[in-house]
């Protein structure tokens, strides 16, 4: 077992740098083409590492940082900020006032809901109120 690992390692390696070359960008690969790297990762198979730790080191392109700022994690500059952290957007709340999606008075949907109002007050009185079949004044029953 002690035997197969390395060779395992090396494929393993081998595997990952060429998978990694094929998923990048033609524009993106440093110093020579993408075809030749593929090349070089191909014929470079029977002395282990010698492929991979050149794809590594000079052809694969460099990764911009990502976030940045401080150790743990910190904002950096041009990063973007949760929708309650940008005063841009708690600024543009502060000039409307309402949503944007609220109704205008006069609109149909304020007289819709207006009517719906009315008849939602409507029901309730007649649940209420007191008839003649119910003298008590209780909820009236459905038979």
């Amino acid at each position: 077992m002690l035997r197969v690992l390395p060779i395992l390692l090396a494929l393993g390696v081998l595997v990952y740098a060429f998978i990694d070359c094929l998923t990048t960008d033609e524009k993106q690969v440093r110093n020579l083409s993408k075809v030749m790297w593929v090349l070089i990762l191909l014929v470079s198979f029977p002395v282990p590492f010698l492929g991979p730790i050149g794809w590594f080191v000079a052809g694969r392109p460099k990764r911009e940082r990502v976030g940045g700022g401080t150790v743990f994690g910190g904002r950096g500059r041009g990063g973007q900020l949760a929708p309650d952290d940008n005063p841009e957007f708690l600024a543009s709340l502060a000039k409307d006032g309402k949503p944007a999606d609220a109704p205008k008075p006069g609109t149909d949907e304020d007289e819709m809901l207006r009517r719906w109002e009315e008849d939602l007050k409507r029901r309730e009185d007649d649940l209420r109120s007191p008839d003649q079949d119910n003298p008590e004044g209780r909820a009236k029953d459905k038979d």
